[in-house]
Parts: C-alpha cells; sequence; structure tokens
C-alpha cells in the first residue's frame, strides 16, 4: 500500500514534536491513517496533535471506532483494530465522515482494512 508521507519515530518527546509541527501544517481535510504495533504512539499523536488545536477530550476509540471532536476543525478518529468486516465502518457511516469537506480523519490500524 502507498502512503504520500511516512515517518517513523523512537520516542514520546520526537512523537509530540512531530504531531504539533503536523497539527500547525494541516489547514485543509486531510486523512492520516496511523500504524504500528500496540502500544506505539498511535493515540498519543492523536492526542498531541489535538492538544495542538485546543482539543483536549482525546481517548482511544478501540470500543467505539469512532470519536468526534471539535474545536476550530471537526476531528474523526478511528480505531480499524476490532473491525472484523467493511460492513461495520459503512452501517456507522464512514462515507459521511469521508465527504465532511472540513475535518481532519486520524485511523489507526488502517493497515487492517486496505481496502478503504
Amino acid at each position: 500500500m502507498y502512503y504520500p508521507f511516512e515517518k517513523a519515530v523512537a520516542s514520546p518527546g520526537a512523537t509530540k514534536m512531530l504531531a504539533v509541527s503536523f497539527a500547525e501544517q494541516i489547514n485543509s481535510t486531510r486523512t492520516v491513517v496511523l500504524n504500528g504495533e500496540l502500544g506505539s504512539g498511535k493515540t498519543f499523536f492523536v492526542k498531541q496533535t489535538c492538544n495542538a488545536w485546543g482539543i483536549r477530550n482525546v481517548s482511544s476509540p478501540s470500543f467505539a471506532i469512532v470519536n468526534n471532536y471539535r474545536n476550530s476543525k471537526p476531528v474523526y478518529h478511528f480505531d480499524f483494530y476490532r473491525i472484523k468486516n467493511i460492513s461495520e465502518l459503512f452501517d456507522i457511516g464512514f462515507n459521511d465522515y469521508l465527504n465532511d469537506n472540513e475535518a481532519v480523519i486520524f485511523i489507526e490500524w488502517g493497515n487492517l482494512v486496505p481496502e478503504v
């Protein structure tokens, strides 16, 4: 699978610096796929990015599949770890999220549902 940008970081401090830099540069709709092993910092990256936008209530959407946040822009935070079938995403309106022209979309474990 091709991703237009890939970056590996090795510490929480480096992850926070990357997240803050990312938050400063994002100015339009983006979908960000975060892949990595359990505990590698995917949710931490989303938390740090959202903190830079003034959003403080960020948590893992592991059981909910998606969390919605809003401050200056809508943020949709997906976790595909527990997805067993792509239809689960469409049952929760995944296309509607993707069609929000103002949102930033984070997808953790995107590699587990590559057809999306």
